[in-house]
Parts: C-alpha cells; structure tokens; sequence
C-alpha cells in the first residue's frame, strides 16, 4: 500500500488520543509472563507488541517475530529461562541480518544453552531452556540498551538475582531506567550505582497489581514535527502522557523548543503549540545518544524548515530495522537536501529547495514512513509500502486525516 500525500495544511486546533508506548508495553508483557499477578492497562496495540504477546502464549517450537527486533532481543533471554523447553527464534530476511551475539554470549555466561541455525552471530536461533545458576556478567556499555534491558527483565527470576557491570559509556540510559522503574513497581528490588546494575531475585509474589501504559512519546514526535511545520498558533492535543515519564523520548519537549515548539501539560493531556518562527540561520545540533528513535523525525522537521542539523550519537541506528542513518540520506537527498553521515553522526546542511512528488522509501521501517509524512505541509510527496506503520502506530494514517492532510 502506498500512500499520496497532497500538500496539506492542518487545522488550527486538533487533539489525537495514542496508545501506550511500545517500549513499556513489551517490557510489561514479559514481566507478566513471568508474573501472572500483573496486570496492564492501555497496552500498546502495535505489530511488535502484538507478536511479542503471541509469542509468549505461544507453545510452538518455532516462533517468527517478523521485523520485531524487540521481542527477538527480549524473547531470547525469556526462553532461556524456560527449563526442559527448547524454542527456534527466527524473524524476517533483515532481522537475520541485525546481531544478537553479544546477548548470547552474557546469556551463555549465566549458563544458558543457545546455537546458531545460520549465521554465528545472527537469528534464527535454538534455545534449549534451562536453570540460570550464575548472577554475574559484563557488557560493553555502548551496545543497544535491549540486550541490556533483555537481562535485567528476566533477572528476578535467577536463583541469586543478577549483578551486570556495564564497561564504557552507556547508551540509551532512559530506557535501561524505564526497565528498573517498571521492576521497581512490581516490587523487585535494583540498584544502578555507577557502571554497575544489580537485581535482586523476587521470592513472594503479590496479588492483583494494576500498571497503566503512558502513551508513546516516539509516536508523539510526528505531531512534534507537525506542529514546527506549521503556522504559528497551531496546536495540537495528545494523550494520555505524564509530566513524569518514562520514556527516554520524553525530551522532545525540549527539544522541539529549538522549533518554536512549546508543550504544556494539563494532566493526562499534552498541549503542542507552535508559538515562534525559527531564524533561517539557526543550526539544530543534538546528541541523541538518549534518544536515538527520534533522529529521523528530527532530520526531517529541520530539513522542511530549510535549517542546518548536526545529530550525533546515532551508533544504534545502523542496526535497526533499516541502516537507518543511509535511509535518511539517501530519501532526504531525494528531496533536494545535503546529507552527510558517519557511523554515529548525520550532518543536514541548510537548503532553500524542497522537491515535490518524490516517492519515499520505507526500507520496511515504520519511523521511515511516519518521519516524512508531516513534510506534506510543504509539498506533495508519495510513501511507498505505508502500511509498514502498523509496526507500532497501526492509526497513523487515519489520524493524519482527522488533522486535515490530505491522503490518498
């Protein structure tokens, strides 16, 4: 399915309702996999957490998570605990392509039994599920915070709880504390002093606890990017969200202050608003070592306004559902933009030109396709295999419609 997009204008005040965030959502749903007591409210309804709450029901050998890098990561661990149960996990052509080895090897070090069926390094792989007697085990601190977050779910569960070292400069901190704060709520008690993370093993387990799913913010960002594209005064209302977040995302509050976006809260309701032009020399420079999720919503919200972009601390993008930091060079470039990129930074330089009807590539990543989507305040532009969104905001599009773009 692809989509075209005339060039729109949206109106003035509009409010969107989101569902719960991807990130807390499968963290959720394998915390009450191995805690039946828990119960979630507004769980995210999107492919990832979909597959990942099938998966876990599942008592198939063999379980395909499609593009779902998330549970792949997640999953693993969560099988490797599973004693006398042996598991295939495999995914899509390009999920054989993204790495798994370094949660294998920590997996391996605790004493878990897994091989590669392929790749060494890559899925598909068999997990022969066992008792984890060992707690102790080091990782590099700048991997992805999934293989980070993979261990430290599972953690409780270990006969003596888990003590991870961390080596080096972390990565993606919010998310590894989303982890101990959702552990943390369901009485599993952590402890994070400097490079150092320790879980302690959960003996009792307590009836009938209720966590309600905060909204995603990485879904917010396109509403972000919107509302920098538009007329000042225009505004836009999203919920449910907390002024006390979770989500390492949560920092686009700040930043789109660099759009003349400003954001109020009014309780479970966030207020967008585009309160002030951005000069046309004004240069976005961001690490988004945090925040990685939201550099192609940010490219794409500096390019429609013709500024210059410096973004670094993108290392994890290679390895997602795309290379993702090519993806944004190659389609902005489409455009009419000039993009330079390195392993870890994308460098967008000032432009005056946006091309119009450009078909956009989504290289089967959702973020490709929602990222580009706000530029249809600027020209007309067509997204190729659109539906790629249901990955983690199936209502993506038909929302888009309620605000005034103009689909088709």
């Amino acid at each position: 399915m692809d989509i075209q997009i005339s060039k729109s204008s949206i109106a003035r005040k509009s409010s969107i309702e989101i569902t719960g965030s991807k990130s807390e959502s499968n963290r959720l749903l394998l915390l009450q996999a191995l805690y039946p007591f828990l119960m979630i409210k507004n769980l995210s309804n999107s492919d990832d957490s979909v597959l990942m709450q099938k998966a876990l029901k599942s008592n198939e050998e063999v379980i395909d998570i499609h593009h779902a890098g998330t549970a792949m990561r997640f999953l693993t661990a969560y099988f490797s605990t599973k004693e006398n149960r042996e598991t295939i996990l495999t995914g899509s052509s390009r999920m054989k392509e993204r790495p798994i080895k370094i949660l294998v090897d920590a997996l391996e070090t605790l004493g878990a039994k897994i091989s590669y069926l392929e790749n060494i390094g890559y899925p598909p792989i068999k997990i022969s599920g066992k008792k984890l007697n060992k707690n102790k085990v080091s990782l590099e601190a700048n991997v992805s915070s999934q293989y980070i977050s993979a261990l430290l779910l599972i953690a409780s569960k270990l006969k003596n709880g888990l003590k991870l070292t961390l080596k080096g400069k972390i990565t993606s901190v919010p998310y590894i504390k989303m982890t101990l704060a959702l552990l943390n709520e369901i009485g599993i008690e952590t402890k994070f002093e400097d490079n150092i993370i320790t879980v302690k093993p959960k003996l009792s387990e307590p009836e009938n606890k209720e966590i309600t799913v905060e909204s995603d913010w990485s879904s917010a960002s396109y509403y972000y990017s919107i509302v920098a594209l538009s007329e000042i005064g225009t505004e836009v209302a999203l919920s449910s969200y907390k002024k006390s977040s979770l989500q390492g995302d949560f920092i686009l509050a700040d930043i789109y202050n660099q759009f003349g976006v400003e954001t109020q809260f009014d309780g479970n309701t966030v207020a967008i608003k585009k309160t002030s032009a951005v000069a046309s020399d004004s240069k976005i420079e961001l690490d988004l070592s945090n925040a990685p999720d939201i550099a192609q919503t940010i490219s794409v919200t500096a390019f429609g306004l013709g500024l210059e972009c410096f973004l670094s601390g993108l290392h994890t993008l290679k390895i997602k559902e795309t290379d993702r930091l090519v993806a944004l060079k190659v389609e902005l470039e489409k455009l009419g933009a000039e993009v330079v990129i390195t392993d870890a930074t994308l460098h967008l330089k000032p432009s005056t030109k946006i091309f119009s009807d450009v078909e956009i590539a989504t290289y089967n990543d959702h973020r490709m396709a929602m990222a580009f989507a706000p530029l249809g305040l600027k020209t007309s532009l067509k997204v190729k295999d659109a539906h790629v969104v249901s990955k983690s905001y199936p209502q993506f599009w038909e929302d888009l419609k309620t605000l005034g773009f103009n689909l088709k």
